[in-house]
């Protein structure tokens, strides 16, 4: 688990990390550069899953031998599939990171939502929803390993 004071804000305490694969951790279906030791180093104080429809169909391949679940869903509702999800797990100690439209709904649940642009954008609904914007998938990653930046960006 990982526990964030963030004053003014909340304290978070969060034990599952739920991400989207493809425009997140991916771009053209193929894993970015540095993601796989993020994820590795974070899977010490979180349960990591990635919930994608996989649309370039990399995802097992590229996430082979990393400490992780891997959920595939069906093309119809995604949405609701991925909040559906994370409520599963509890969505007071989920951070969720995504970019699409289909992420939206988990990224809010959340207690921490993160949205990344990469190579494909991010849909405005996913950056609304989210608490925190980040330009790449390893700063995301790194905000729950770094926390003092999490806490500069959300303290009030």
């Amino acid at each position: 688990m990982i526990e964030i004071a963030i004053p003014g804000y909340r304290t978070l305490q969060l034990q599952y990390l739920v991400m989207d694969y493809n425009g997140t951790l991916a771009s053209d279906g193929n894993l970015v550069t540095g993601v796989g030791e993020a994820v590795t180093r974070l899977a010490t104080d979180l349960d990591i899953h990635v919930v994608t429809a996989d649309t370039f169909g990399k995802a097992a391949s590229e996430l082979e031998g990393l400490p992780l679940t891997l959920t595939i869903l069906p093309l119809q509702n995604q949405d609701q599939a991925k909040l559906d999800y994370v409520g599963r797990l509890g969505a007071e100690s989920v951070v969720a990171i995504g970019n699409g439209r289909n992420d939206r709904l988990m990224l809010h649940a959340a207690a921490l939502g993160i949205a990344v642009i990469l190579d494909e954008g991010a849909a405005l609904q996913a950056m609304s929803a989210a608490d925190i914007v980040c330009t790449s998938a390893e700063s995301a990653l790194d905000l729950l390993t770094e926390t003092k930046r999490l806490i500069a960006t959300l303290r009030s």
